[in-house]
């Protein structure tokens, strides 16, 4: 097709020119969808549309090349045009990237050339890896746990077992590439070897593609996956579910799931790497006189031995009480902070008898106090 018969990249994809690369991508994938050969074989120019949709997203897609277009339009990858000859790439080997679509001579088309290859036909089928989020209670995180997700993904069809065809149906060398699964074009003095846009890359085309999947072999099911959650796992981390992503095109491998784990807040404790940390209040009596108390574990109830005169935000630590780490090195611990709580409300009898007490304390048993008065009696001048 001579450069004066081509269509304009923008129309060819129906986006305006200030079309941002998200919408070229959308643009794009729509209507490689609505043109792709394998689903209008009985449409003669459908080959040729969905070539054009691909030549005009490799140059949309292109930041560079698109400047070019949009200053030069077609000529700007017409042999000898202005594209080449007005500087609009200064850099000597920039006409390689352009030309490419590589980055200069480590990578590319350029590997085809000098004795490299392109992308597997297996790694262009591979289902794409996903994501998804889990929250666990802390417990959980502690003690492990088995847990099942569902969600929504391409999986295998199953009227065609992933094959993309239908029963009987058989594989045929494809037309556009011979068999090959590589195109080659001539730009100038340059042939440039691509993957052929119907196979992409296998070689070969379903002669009777599988309704159901429309050729693909997969469609969009609801999937339960189990997964076991180790003891010890922290925030953040992320756990692999091999061959649980989406399925692959064709009978290809499928990606992988990536579970990434997030911890809830608890209502008694805070985590720090594999310590435990709360906060246990006491009553002041038990502060002044010293004395036992519980305290909460997860694993259950722990005693604790107060000695006496222990004051309020003091912290105790009870060994191996915290989470097991993950990796089998050992357990963290629990770190107990001490509230000694206050009366809000005292009796008669309640008052009079603390009054007393403190009258017999003094200033002798207020150490911090003293010390704090010492320290600041400045500023009471």
């Amino acid at each position: 097709m001579a450069t004066t018969e081509k269509r304009d990249y923008y129309e060819v994809l129906g986006v305006e020119r200030s079309a941002t690369e998200e919408e070229v991508k959308r643009a794009y994938r729509k209507l490689a969808v609505k043109f792709h050969p394998d689903k209008n074989p009985d449409d003669p120019h459908a080959e040729e549309k969905f070539k054009e949709l691909g030549e005009a997203y490799d140059v949309l897609m292109d930041p560079n090349k698109r400047a070019a277009y949009d200053r030069f339009g077609h000529a700007a990858f017409a042999p000898g045009g202005v594209g080449f000859g007005h500087g609009v790439f200064h850099d000597p080997f920039e006409i390689f990237r352009e030309v490419f679509g590589g980055g200069g001579f480590g990578g590319g088309i350029f590997e085809a050339f000098f004795g490299g290859s392109g992308p597997r036909t297996e790694d262009r089928r591979r289902g794409t890896d996903l994501r998804y989020d889990m929250e666990i209670q802390l417990e959980e995180a502690a003690f492990g746990a088995d847990k099942q997700i569902e969600i929504e993904k391409p999986d295998i069809c199953d009227e065609c077992k992933g094959s993309g065809a239908e029963p009987g149906s058989r594989r045929i060398s494809c037309t556009i590439c011979g068999g090959r699964g590589q195109v080659v074009s001539s730009r100038g003095f340059f042939q440039i070897s691509q993957t052929c846009p119907r196979c992409h890359g296998a070689g070969e085309i379903i002669e009777k593609p599988c309704a159901k999947c429309r050729g693909e072999g997969r469609v969009e099911k609801l999937s339960r996956v189990k997964l076991k959650i180790p003891a010890g796992i922290r925030e953040g981390t992320r756990l692999r579910s091999l061959g649980n992503g989406e399925a692959g095109i064709s009978g290809g491998p499928p990606g992988d799931l990536y579970v990434v784990i997030h911890i809830k807040e608890h209502k008694i404790f805070q985590r720090e790497a594999d310590d435990l940390y709360c906060e246990v209040p006491i009553p002041f009596s038990i502060a002044a006189l010293g004395g036992e108390i519980d305290v909460p574990t997860l694993e259950g109830k722990a005693y604790l031995k107060v000695p006496a005169g222990t004051q309020s935000g003091q912290m105790f630590k009870l060994r191996d009480k915290g989470i097991v780490n993950v990796n089998g090195r050992g357990h963290g611990d629990l770190f107990a902070r001490l509230i000694v709580e206050v009366p809000s409300r005292l009796n008669a009898e309640q008052r009079r008898k603390l009054e007393e007490f403190a009258a017999l304390c003094g200033e002798e048993n207020t150490p911090m106090r003293k010390n704090f008065f010492e320290r600041a009696k400045e500023f009471f001048k």
